[in-house]
């Protein structure tokens, strides 16, 4: 029986040009298999992969779950005899599928290369720019009002009680985007389950489950997983990385925490107590948590930055910009926002006022780019993992089915 295989030059062109340049030296002599903990007799990882990314099957690879739980521990790269670099040839893979899920696509495809860097820094600061200049509040304050109200005023400040100028502003620029990257990231993960379970064979399921049902057996203990890091303690040629990976996974926790007790005491409980619009106190738990979340955040993306430049270094993996791109953000947050938290203690509100300036812009850029960026892995990776174990639940497989 004959198969006829249809490569997407695109594709390959694509996957070389973030990362996977090694491909060609694969001969496939199956040592990536051996050595990678997520293999297994039915589940040949990631030799299967690399055939169809030989062959150029970019649907079989871009609806494939395991591309996405690979954790790109590096095993496969060291071990593999060839330098076909199997780790960042699925690095690459995963970069292809964000772009390719990403909506807009437009955008997805601004985030993807590096050439559109300056581009990509210039958005939020126009826009944040051109806020910042219609509201007013492009002037530095004396140092006692900077020292009573902090970044308060960055937006200027209005009489209207219920809701500062500032918070208004702030929520102006922010929501929408937090709501862009929400719907987008929605619209990629449907569009990859729905292709996940085209190639796993995977028809209609026995009976649905309910939303609830789904977060509690599916969705619930693959973020549980995810935060514990048991994938990532299998490693071994890169068992480093979880030093650096788990603090950063623990500083986004504790700052959506902060965020989100940000937002309800500004916007809801600042409409009843007005007092509450302002800095919060150091010795506040939030604030100290928030403090703690980004030196996490900044010690932990830090040590990332090591890893991956040793590895450049020693030859075990490329130089992409889809990796790095993540990395300078990341740093970006934690610098900026510790920088302006020290000079607002120092009551430099000139200098405070543009570090918190270039703060609000990396945190828009996180946000923004979040669904097309290796991100994005935060969000298709629970998705894929909690597929994983939805294919193989009785929701989709008969138990008393004979076998």
């Amino acid at each position: 029986m004959s198969m006829n295989v249809q490569p997407d030059l695109e594709f390959i062109k694509d996957m070389k040009s973030a990362g996977g340049d090694t491909l060609k030296k694969c001969y496939q002599c199956a040592t990536c298999s051996v050595v990678c903990p997520l293999s297994s007799d039915g589940n040949p990882f990631p030799r299967r992969e690399m055939i169809f990314a030989q062959w150029g099957l970019k649907e079989k690879l871009i609806g494939d779950p395991n591309v996405m739980l690979c954790h790109q521990c590096g095993d496969c790269t060291v071990y593999c005899p060839r330098g076909a670099k199997p780790g960042d040839v699925l690095g690459a893979i995963r970069a292809y599928a964000y772009k390719h899920f990403g909506w807009p696509s437009g955008l997805a495809k601004l985030a993807s290369s590096g050439k559109n860097l300056p581009l990509l820094i210039g958005i939020p600061m126009v826009i944040i720019f051109v806020m910042w200049l219609i509201s007013g509040g492009m002037k530095f304050l004396p140092a006692e009002d900077f020292a009573q109200y902090g970044y308060g005023h960055f937006f200027d400040h209005w009489d209207f009680h219920l809701l500062t100028k500032n918070v208004f502003f702030i929520d102006l620029i922010m929501l929408p985007t937090v709501a862009l990257a929400i719907y987008a990231s929605y619209k990629g993960v449907s569009a990859m389950w729905k292709l996940m379970a085209e190639n796993s064979g995977v028809g209609e399921a026995l009976y649905r489950p309910s939303a609830i049902q789904f977060v509690k057996e599916f969705l619930w203990p693959s973020i549980v997983e995810i935060i514990q890091h048991n994938r990532f303690r299998k490693c071994t040629a890169n068992a480093d990385r979880v030093r650096g990976h788990l603090p950063l996974v623990l500083a986004f926790i504790g700052l959506f925490i902060v965020t989100s007790y940000s937002f309800f005491t500004q916007d809801v409980l600042g409409i009843f107590w007005p007092e509450l619009h302002g800095p919060i106190s150091m010795w506040n738990p939030f604030k100290i948590l928030a403090n703690v979340s980004a030196i996490a955040m900044i010690v932990g993306i830090g040590i990332l930055w090591g890893n991956r430049s040793a590895m450049e270094a020693e030859g075990q993996t490329t130089s992409t910009f889809y990796d790095w791109f993540l990395i300078w953000m990341i740093m970006g947050v934690g610098v900026t926002g510790i920088a302006a938290e020290l000079f607002r203690l120092i009551n430099v509100s000139s200098v405070g006022y543009i570090i918190y300036y270039l703060h609000l812009v990396s945190v828009m850029m996180l946000f923004l780019y979040m669904p097309y960026t290796k991100f994005a892995h935060l969000v298709y990776r629970t998705f894929a993992m909690a597929f994983e174990r939805y294919r193989d639940s009785a929701y989709v497989k008969n138990p008393l089915a004979e076998e």
